[in-house]
């Protein structure tokens, strides 16, 4: 199992407007900062605008040590904003702008060299509201298939830019599946499998029917679920005093599929995710300072 994992993380990257100030944000560039802090070699499959926040991004990866040859600048788009505003309990609500320079990721010849030697790839379904950026991202899921590598998505469902389809679809596309508790009953319902009182037997569905190695559930303050093929586990939240949730889930994500790659036991990478997810929650924002 490779030390130091090769991860392409696919999808937005951009600035959320928080009412104290912009910060850099977007889940698959949370995730991939994330990977790199816990040791993988990651490259960010995105788009910024020609304008002082894109450039600003892209500094910002270099920061975390990764990988930015794949970040296109698009001379007509601007790069991604969302307009935040976070509740008395630390939970945000999202206004994603539309027209970002994200939504016009292309196939390119790097791409396709650079697919030929990752272990993983990253995805979501916000990345994929564009058929521009849906299409790039989907060829590159068939090239990691063909090399039989694995395919982490995190369905990151921000409305009105995702649909039943759209979810069913990515979830065929994986196999390592991430949500969270409130976008269960939306995936269930996408995919077929009836709701039930136990969410292991409806993580197990899906992990049945749609032939995923994997199914990790988390549950905000409660922790998380984890139902593999033979084994389930329920890891319990770590205490924390919360500033905010923004990128906790990103970063969860992260921690568990760098110890998936590197054959962690699964008990193990369930507590170590959680514990980073409430790291993140006990401080503002989803990214600590690059070391």
């Amino acid at each position: 199992m490779p030390t130091h994992p090769a991860i392409l993380s696919c999808g937005e990257m951009l600035w959320d407007l928080f009412p104290a100030g912009p910060r850099f944000g977007g889940a698959p560039a949370n995730f991939a900062c994330h990977a790199a802090l816990h040791g993988a070699r990651v490259a960010l499959l995105s788009a910024v605008g020609d304008d002082p926040r894109g450039r600003e991004a892209t500094a910002i990866l270099r920061r975390f040590g990764l990988d930015p040859s794949l970040v296109q600048t698009i001379a007509d788009a601007p790069t991604g904003t969302v307009g935040v505003s976070v509740d008395a309990a630390g939970k945000p609500t999202f206004e994603i702008h539309a027209g970002s320079a994200w939504d016009r990721i292309a196939w390119t010849p790097a791409l396709e060299t650079h697919l030929a030697g990752v272990d993983a790839i990253y995805f979501g379904t916000l990345g994929q509201r564009d058929p521009v950026s849906r299409a790039t991202i989907r060829r590159a899921l068939a090239v990691a298939t063909s090399l039989g590598r694995l395919r982490v998505l995190d369905v990151n469902l921000r409305r009105p830019f995702f649909d039943a389809a759209l979810i069913r679809e990515s979830v065929a596309e994986a196999t390592v599946l991430k949500l969270s508790d409130d976008e269960l009953d939306a995936v269930l319902a996408a995919c077929g499998v009836p709701p039930g009182p136990d969410p292991t037997a409806s993580l197990r569905a899906l992990l049945v029917r749609h032939r995923l190695d994997l199914v990790a559930l988390t549950r905000g303050a409660a922790g998380a679920l984890l139902v593999s093929a033979t084994e389930v586990i329920d890891q319990p939240g770590i205490p924390t005093l919360v500033r905010d949730t923004v990128g906790a889930g990103d970063s969860f994500t992260a921690a568990l599929v760098v110890g998936l790659l590197r054959g962690e036991p699964l008990n193990t990478l369930a507590r170590v995710a959680c514990e980073t997810a409430a790291a993140v929650c006990a401080h503002a924002g989803a990214l600590p300072e690059p070391r």
